[in-house]
């Protein structure tokens, strides 16, 4: 902020507290991408799910976890404020249940009749209780400091840690489940038959699912514990704070406060605009293993490859802070999102070749990158924003951050259940060794020409998104005023 000396300022965080509060933000992106890269072929190659049936759990399950945000982070809006804060009680009490539920969720039950019912069920709980901790952990960037630019640092820590957990929750998932691969089964195709009619040699389906189903559990398993050592580490770290820029805080509905929130143009710019990058991003992760695994070819490499990504994501997290820093957000968010896109073209043009698509890999973790951290370092501006417009209306920030974080997930949800259902209408063949032709020409699809149009798209919106670095400077000293 200009002439920051003639305002009291807050003494800075510590870097302890902010790695412990970056630490805490971990088990989602853990379990977020394993889940995210792994559970579409989960269900369809070792649970043998229909797709037909496998869209609805993925589609059922986000569209549940989204509608739960905006209750949670009314529900957080409206709790009283405790010793250990108004967040953290949250967190704390949700995560024994996030554990158990994401354990069942890669467990093959015994039943074969009741498998869709099983999934669903235990997807939506592990979902309500991840909303229950992830709404509260991402409200807390504006319970922990005041300073807009301590909150950015933090951003950037949280976002690095967070990139380094889906580094790891891809690099348990996949090393264990892919040295556990179980073989593939060859079949034949009936040439005066429909496409969905396929020929496949009689075998042991439940052998299989068993033998695979253990890597799985072990993979959870091994998640568990990091995601209860995260949690712990954030609430024994990391003090909340009550907001001292509130003048004062007039409660309201929950409609009315909603009504107030969409009416702010800034924040309905920015969480459609990413709504529509986080949706393309999300149809590459959904898709991209089968699309190596199949397209490609590389069913023994495709663990690696995804491993190359968040490796390359992780490392550039740092580089974006300091990208943003030189040359603000709106440019960052041109540059970072749209870097990705001449490979994606890349990556389904050239003949399938392990070195072009492991360079693809390191290529797009930069995009990746710039996906996780941006949309969470401007959040924070939107929501300064509001308070200097409205500042007889104040405490709505959970119901900010829980509204974004409810079109990720719908946008997730829709990716997830459309992409499954494309592949059952293309004739997907579980388990195959090969897939049909139209089934390689969807993935096609799915993993470039659909993202890149839902990129593109959440560009262009960005490009009527009005907070730029002057406004923010301006907003920040507005709020310092509430202080006197």
């Amino acid at each position: 902020c200009p002439n920051e000396t003639q305002w009291p300022i807050e003494a800075g965080l510590s870097v302890s507290s902010k790695l412990c509060y970056a630490i805490g933000g971990a088990p989602y992106q853990i379990t977020g991408s394993a889940l995210g890269f792994f559970l579409q072929i989960y269900l369809l190659d070792v649970a043998q799910l229909d797709p037909f049936y496998a869209s609805i759990i993925l589609f059922m399950g986000r569209v549940w976890d989204a509608v739960t945000d905006p209750t949670v982070g009314f529900l957080i809006s409206r709790s009283p404020w405790t010793r250990h804060g108004r967040m953290m009680p949250w967190i704390m009490l949700s995560t024994p249940f996030a554990v158990m539920s994401y354990f069942m969720i890669w467990l093959v039950p015994p039943v074969e009749q009741g498998k869709v019912v099983w999934y669903l069920f235990f997807y939506c709980i592990f979902q309500s209780m991840q909303t229950c901790f992830h709404v509260p952990y991402s409200a807390l960037t504006m319970f922990i400091t005041s300073e807009q630019k301590e909150r950015d640092s933090s951003t950037a820590y949280r976002m690095t840690v967070e990139v380094l957990g889906t580094l790891i929750g891809t690099a348990i998932q996949g090393q264990i489940v892919g040295g556990a691969n179980a073989p593939c089964l060859n079949h034949t195709f009936s040439p005066n038959a429909s496409y969905s009619i396929i020929q496949i040699p009689n075998i042991s389906i439940s052998q299989i699912s068993l033998d695979d189903t253990r890597a799985y559990m072990l993979a959870s398993g091994a998640i568990g514990i990091i995601y209860l050592f995260c949690a712990a580490v954030l609430f024994l770290g990391v003090r909340e704070k009550k907001g001292d820029l509130v003048r004062v805080e007039r409660r309201t509905s929950f409609f009315s406060g909603l009504l107030l929130l969409w009416r702010h143009r800034p924040y309905v710019k920015l969480v459609i605009g990413f709504l529509f990058t986080s949706l393309g991003f999300l149809l590459l992760e959904g898709n991209f293993a089968l699309f190596i695994t199949y397209t490609l070819g590389f069913r023994d490499d495709f663990q690696n490859v995804l491993l190359a990504i968040m490796l390359s994501a992780t490392l550039t997290i740092p580089l974006w802070q300091l990208f943003l820093t030189r040359f603000g957000k709106k440019t960052s968010v041109y540059i970072g999102i749209s870097w990705a896109v001449p490979f994606m073209i890349l990556v389904v043009c050239v003949e399938s070749n392990l070195i072009i698509t492991y360079i693809v890999s390191l290529a797009s973790g930069i995009s990746v990158a710039a996906a996780f951290f941006l949309p969470w370092s401007m959040l924070p501006d939107v929501v300064d924003d509001f308070k200097v417009n409205n500042p007889d209306s104040q405490g709505h920030e959970a119901v900010f951050y829980s509204f974004y974080v409810f079109f990720t997930k719908f946008a997730s949800g829709i990716s997830l259940g459309i992409s499954t259902l494309c592949l059952y209408f293309a004739g997907y063949v579980t388990r195959g060794c090969t897939q049909p032709d139209s089934v390689h020409l969807t993935l096609k699809i799915l993993v470039s020409a659909a993202p890149i149009t839902f990129i593109v798209l959440g560009l262009i919106i960005f490009k009527t998104y009005p907070i730029n670095e002057e406004r923010r400077r301006h907003n920040c000293g507005q709020l310092r005023t509430l202080l006197q």
